[in-house]
């Protein structure tokens, strides 16, 4: 009886499968793993040189903008430290420590957006995300 399920007893027409295609990383799951806190370029780097997702436009907008806020964490983590380094000659100063967190508020943000399937279209960076489409 296994595989009885794969016709329809009314016509012995094949059914669509419903089983998992088991191919790989759902849409929503890939959209999801490109804004991983830290990680998450290299999911966004893996959907935009593979073939799966090239024609899925949500997915790929993720990962754009995934890139783009791991490109921001360097740019807070690197230079706000450099500027604090060099504007207030090594004093303590918890501004980059704040632009850090805020950036890491954001990577969360976004994936409770990915995950409900959402496009939210950060101001700045999901312009650029928009237009590297």
């Amino acid at each position: 009886m296994l595989g009885a399920d794969r016709f329809c007893r009314g016509c012995g027409r094949p059914q669509p499968s419903t089983a998992p295609s088991g191919d790989g990383l759902s849409p929503r799951g890939a959209a999801m793993l490109c804004y991983v806190p830290w990680l998450g370029f290299i999911g966004s780097v893996v959907v935009l040189a593979g073939q799966t997702f090239r024609h899925h436009p949500d997915v790929r907008f993720h990962a754009y903008q995934g890139l783009y806020i791991f490109a921001t964490w360097l740019l807070v983590r690197y230079v706000a430290d450099l500027w604090t380094e060099l504007l207030f000659f090594g004093e303590f100063l918890p501004l980059s420590g704040l632009l850090q967190m805020a950036v890491l508020g954001l990577w969360i943000f976004m994936l409770f957006k990915a995950s409900n399937e959402q496009r939210y279209s950060l101001p700045l960076l999901g312009d650029l995300a928009e237009r590297s489409l």
